[in-house]
């Protein structure tokens, strides 16, 4: 969105409605989210990205009662009753570790674009150990341990464990299922998934387009 959200949400807005052939003055309603839902004054309603993942998820798993998402600026973990009422969540916010822009920083340290990493399988990969909680100092950790050889593979393997692990530090005691819902841009990446399994010790479903499950939450709220 850049310095304009306002002017970027608008110009998005108007070339769906031309790319589509669909008249403004038709849309039943308009529901904006995310961190700009505020700025697109065009919207009927705005809504948060954790009522929208939770409605986006029980439309795609009815059952489902917990998700997980990571998307580039924070990590969500929500807490649902089946349907898509949100009973409680935890949230990281405040810092780029545990995030896509983290694994995006260290794609760019790496020289690997992010569509070749989420191909990986990190399965029989033991991972190295990323000790640095934040994302700066992270960064300098995982510069000396490429110095010190250490091969691409283990270091996304370690770089994945402690996104997951700092995701399930949002978990707590209250926060507990047999299958958890995966959704957000970092859902694509199949070593992030992998590394939630061991550190949460439950099955991992990911949505065929985790990318757009707040998406997807919003038009079904809009719809309502």
């Amino acid at each position: 969105t850049g310095a304009r959200p306002r002017e970027r949400a608008l110009s998005a807005y108007n070339n769906l409605l031309v790319k589509n052939g669909v008249r403004k003055n038709r849309l039943f309603k308009t529901v904006s989210t995310g961190y700009g839902r505020n700025h697109f004054t065009d919207a009927d309603e705005a809504v948060s990205e954790i009522a929208c993942h939770a409605s986006g998820v029980a439309y795609c798993f009815p059952d489902a009662e917990l998700v997980i998402d990571i998307g580039g600026q924070d990590s969500k973990v929500i807490k649902m009753i089946p349907g898509g009422k949100v009973v409680d969540f935890g949230m990281n916010d405040r810092c780029a570790a545990g995030t896509g822009r983290f694994i995006e920083m260290v794609s760019g340290i790496l020289d690997i674009k992010i569509e070749d990493i989420s191909k990986m399988s990190f399965r029989k990969v033991s991972g190295c150990e990323i000790n640095s909680m934040c994302a700066v100092f992270a960064e300098s950790e995982i510069v000396g341990l490429l110095q010190n050889e250490v091969p691409v593979e283990k270091l996304l393997k370690g770089v994945f464990v402690s996104v997951a692990k700092r995701v399930v530090s949002l978990m707590g005691r209250s926060f507990s299922s047999k299958e958890i819902v995966f959704t957000g841009g970092v859902a694509m990446i199949n070593g992030v998934a992998e590394a939630l399994e061991i550190e949460t010790g439950s099955g991992i479903t990911v949505p065929a387009n985790p990318q757009i499950t707040g998406a997807l939450g919003a038009a079904i709220i809009a719809g309502k």
